[in-house]
């Protein structure tokens, strides 16, 4: 089996090889109304530090978004209150950009000019590391064909559809990471259940701030807890749940501080348009998400998910229990918004099937160990009697 697993780990390496090759050649120029905007967020942070979180567009002293907008071709390149993915919010008196802050941040995190290629490199790394974590968990042949196959899947998908958004990137790793720590707490006898739901619950928050939608992802943590509480009624349980609602909004700190600069209060959205309208059924949105491969992957985490009830160890139920909600909490808000791209339901869609993949790989390390070391306790306890005489504290 050692064999099998280099050989994977180096199917690993070559399809990262090629994401690297393929991400080098990429340009920060596509024409893309979001990526500018995530670009001018990050160039804010450069000029200003922490103050970058303000993106009023009066604050375009050096003309850097109008630039970039004739670059593409846009009409209105030089009225600043016609810029894309801006909105103008009547509180502050700003024009603001309506992302919050995070993706602007991990941009920045770079050299101006060569901001993209690195970040989705670093993911790449990432995720594929996740992927080796998991083929090393593998201790039966079934498990190693599952993290085989996963692995080469999740690292090819930080190629397409990743790259649509520049905000999916860095969430892709905070899912892998948030992913192996779910089925940790979740797994029974877990000695650190309160610091890894905190874990958790600020990986999330954190989330929050690369994408507001990321925000559902804490759907089906929150009513599990809540439902925990309400069924046990002691201290643990609260305790739980305050641990993970408190990181949670430790993490979603720097989006709720830039909602109270750029639109007057921390919990006023920034987005405006088509974002903040009232959910509703919309035929057409929903044939283009059973057409894509995002539903392809949300099917694969229902089928899992439920496969995976069956189980009743290992934390194996409430994994699964956790898993239905935030997954069914996530389809239903996606499915009734009135805008489709090929990556909104990617994270839900990662986070679970991360979660699924680590829990399952825990799930058949027990099954694999379980039957050989019961027998093996008992074999030696007739062997040691064996060697012992009757009257004699001897051996034969």
């Amino acid at each position: 089996m050692k064999l099998i697993k280099l050989l994977c780990g180096f199917a690993f390496l070559v399809v990262l090889a090629s994401n690297i090759w393929t991400i080098s050649r990429w340009s920060e120029s596509r024409g893309v109304y979001d990526d500018i905007c995530y670009l001018r967020q990050a160039h804010l942070f450069k000029l200003f530090g922490l103050d970058g979180l303000n993106t009023d567009i009066k604050r375009e002293d050096d003309q850097y978004l109008a630039s970039k907008l004739k670059a593409i071709g846009y009409p209105e390149w030089n009225v600043a209150t016609r810029a894309p993915c801006h909105v103008w919010m009547e509180k502050t008196k700003k024009t603001v950009i309506q992302y919050p802050p995070g993706t602007g941040f991990a941009l920045a995190l770079f050299p101006e000019g060569f901001q993209v290629i690195p970040l989705y490199v670093l993911a790449s790394i990432v995720v594929t590391g996740f992927a080796l974590l998991a083929l090393s968990c593998a201790s039966t042949w079934y498990s190693l064909a599952l993290a085989a196959v996963f692995g080469d899947v999740a690292i090819y998908l930080m190629i397409n559809p990743t790259k649509a958004s520049y905000s999916i990137a860095p969430t892709m790793m905070v899912c892998a990471l948030a992913g192996w720590l779910t089925a940790k707490l979740l797994k029974d006898g877990s000695r650190h259940r309160l610091v890894l739901l905190a874990l958790v619950g600020l990986l999330i928050g954190l989330s929050v701030n690369l994408r507001l939608p990321n925000l559902f992802l804490s759907a089906g943590y929150c009513l599990y807890l809540a439902g925990a509480f309400l069924l046990a009624r002691n201290r643990e349980t609260f305790l739980q749940g305050a641990a993970f609602g408190a990181a949670l909004l430790i993490g979603m700190a720097p989006t709720l501080v830039a909602n109270a600069i750029n639109a007057g209060s921390p919990f006023t959205t920034t987005y405006g348009g088509q974002d903040v309208t009232p959910p509703e059924l919309d035929a057409s949105v929903l044939w283009q998400y059973f057409r894509d491969v995002q539903f392809t992957l949300l099917a694969i985490a229902a089928v899992w998910t439920a496969w995976l009830w069956r189980y009743n160890q290992g934390g194996a139920r409430q994994a699964a229990i956790l898993l239905a909600v935030n997954l069914v909490v996530n389809a239903i808000f996606f499915m009734t918004h009135p805008i489709f791209t090929p990556y909104y339901i990617m994270p839900i869609d990662m986070l679970t099937l991360w979660t699924l993949l680590f829990a399952t790989l825990n799930l058949r390390g027990e099954a694999a160990a379980e039957p050989g070391f019961p027998q093996l306790e008992k074999a030696l306890k007739r062997h040691r009697r064996s060697m012992v005489r009757p009257d004699s504290a001897g051996p034969r």
